[in-house]
């Protein structure tokens, strides 16, 4: 029981569970499950699919933060991506082939790698921080989506780009499936192998990694790597569940969202241990927040202000400072004394043949 109320995961669970039960209230079907031609429709299934680009960009952005990084660029990376795809699409001679849709999809994802490893490079190679390596392309990345576009939204008519974030398989929607595939390969890859440690150990001390012989440039590489082609198969779903490319608007803030998924999840932004569970279920936290902002009818001026102040209070109940006096209360222990000055040694008299 002490151990399930000190973990970190409590607060994020139990807000998790009292938005579901807030929904649930004011719509009595929420939880309700439908099959039509094969596919499984419901409210519950919406949450999943709107939240899934997040969740995929929360992943990585879990590794990055437990390296001791950050990464600001990954909403222009899914804008890039966006903007590739649909470009090549509504400018090859064939838009509504198969073929073309792979080629489109293969196209943007190899140029977010490329971002990536831009990124991992600034950090790893050159030494600049991360909130500034990742900042540049963040923004000049918006730029190039314009520029790749045009300035323009592109739209596309394409049943297999459009299936990467409005299709279905197994009657499951794709973008879940993806998502899902994605945690389930970082956590055995980090769960099961030495990678997650020594994931970790760069995040404590990188120097003393490097002393110990662990190549810890190719770590803080490959995260970076990771971070923008997770972004990247986030904007494209984002962009083929509405058939069209938005630079402007395509993955903007997606960013900021993925660092509250992490944190809210119980990851330090200080580095080192890091839970990819905690991140899961802070970003359902976040879409379920959006979905009942949109149910309860609050008004869109207000609608940031609502959900500002609730991730707020989670986070709070999260603080070790907040939590440690109720649970000596609970305890039955008598709170902590402050410390004892320190005695102050007695002033040695000048001998009077020193005046």
């Amino acid at each position: 029981m002490r151990r399930a109320t000190g973990s970190p995961l409590l607060w994020p669970l139990l807000a998790l569970a009292g938005l579901l039960l807030y929904n649930l209230l004011v719509t009595p079907a929420f939880f309700a499950l439908r099959v039509q031609d094969g596919h499984l429709f419901g409210s519950m299934v919406d949450v999943l699919r709107n939240g899934a680009p997040t969740a995929l960009i929360a992943l990585a952005m879990t590794l990055v933060i437990a390296t001791r990084g950050i990464d600001l660029s990954v909403g222009a990376s899914a804008a890039i991506a966006g903007a590739v795809a649909c470009t090549w699409i509504a400018g090859s001679p064939d838009p509504a082939a198969p073929g073309t849709a792979v080629v489109a999809i293969a196209l943007a994802v190899g140029l977010c790698l490329v971002l990536g490893a831009f990124n991992g490079m600034l950090v790893s190679a050159f030494g600049i921080q991360p909130i500034i390596a990742t900042l540049v392309l963040m923004t000049a990345g918006r730029g190039l989506a314009q520029l790749i576009t045009d300035g323009q939204i592109v739209t596309v008519s394409n049943p297999v780009f459009s299936g990467v974030g409005g299709g279905f398989l197994l009657g499951l929607p794709i973008p879940v499936l993806l998502t899902g595939a994605a945690f389930a390969a970082v956590a055995l890859l980090t769960r099961r192998t030495a990678l997650g440690l020594l994931v970790e150990s760069v995040g404590i001390n990188p120097t003393a990694s490097r002393l110990a012989g662990i190549r810890s440039r190719g770590i803080v590489w490959g995260v970076y790597v990771l971070a923008a082609v997770c972004a990247g198969v986030a904007g494209l779903m984002i962009s083929s569940t509405v058939n069209a490319a938005d630079a402007n608007n395509a993955g903007l803030w997606i960013e900021l969202d993925a660092i509250l998924a992490v944190v809210i999840g119980g990851t330090l932004l200080t580095g080192g241990r890091y839970s990819l569970t905690g991140t899961l279920v802070g970003a359902l936290v976040l879409q379920t927040l959006t979905t009942t902002v949109y149910t309860t009818g609050i008004r869109p001026e207000v609608t940031l202000v609502f959900k500002a102040l609730v991730i707020i209070a989670v986070c709070l109940l999260q603080s070790p400072k907040l939590r440690r006096p109720s649970t000596r209360r609970r305890r039955g222990e008598p709170p902590a004394a402050p410390p004892a000055p320190e005695p102050v040694a007695p002033a040695t008299p000048t001998p009077a043949s020193a005046r």
